[in-house]
């Protein structure tokens, strides 16, 4: 079975919905520019779009789970960039001790980004949630180019980025005060709003056989 296969989506349920931890990271730079990577666009087309870079603006790495009444995090890395290793001992030292409390019945999801897919990071997982993990080369696949249902992608990050950059940041340590302050304004209301809109992103998929479609 393959939990968001598109041809699958017919076995997704509010209960099992329930039972996942979506994870994600996010790059904020202090001059106000969110990794638009966090961001996603649905058109019946493949887009091929250059974005602007930010150089030599301050940032912070910054990874939440989301569960359907509980937000875990905020987690800032202390690395630049976050490497397969980096992310690691993210997963060792952090993910898994705060997600231990719901164990058996958790499971967690991830992406395939390069930084979260290596032999290392498929082993911790297996260990930590057995059977239990979504993500590249894990129990669950999650499909590549795929589009986008997880609540970090079309709620979480561009409702902190506007919370953030309300006004100008003036420092890195103001920016991570503020990102705090934003993660603490989400209540369990806007979580279970949030798994109502997933119900029907997956409806929609499954009607389109997984087709990329327009979401306003």
């Amino acid at each position: 079975m393959s939990f968001f296969y598109y041809r699958d989506f017919h076995r997704i349920d509010e209960d099992s919905l329930r039972c996942v931890c979506f994870s994600d990271e996010a790059t904020f730079h202090t001059q106000g520019v969110v990794n638009r990577h966090n961001f996603c666009t649905w058109g019946s087309e493949n887009p091929h779009v250059v974005f602007q870079n930010e150089q030599g603006s301050p940032k912070v790495n910054v990874w939440c789970g989301l569960m359907h009444n509980k937000v875990i995090g905020t987690f800032f890395f202390n690395k630049p960039t976050i490497s397969a290793n980096v992310y690691l001992d993210m997963l060792e030292l952090y993910v898994s001790p705060q997600l231990e409390k719901f164990q058996p019945w958790i499971i967690f999801q991830k992406d395939g980004a390069p930084p979260r897919w290596g032999s290392h990071v498929c082993w911790l997982l297996d260990a930590a949630f057995p059977n239990r993990w979504i993500g590249r080369d894990g129990p669950t696949p999650w499909p590549p180019r795929s589009p986008y249902i997880t609540p970090l992608d079309f709620f979480l990050w561009g409702y902190v980025k506007d919370e953030v950059f309300s006004t100008p940041v003036p420092d890195i340590t103001n920016l991570k005060a503020r990102i705090t302050d934003a993660f603490a304004t989400i209540t369990e209301d806007m979580l279970e709003n949030t798994w109502s809109e997933i119900d029907y992103r997956i409806d929609v998929l499954h009607a389109t056989k997984g087709a990329h479609v327009e979401v306003y």
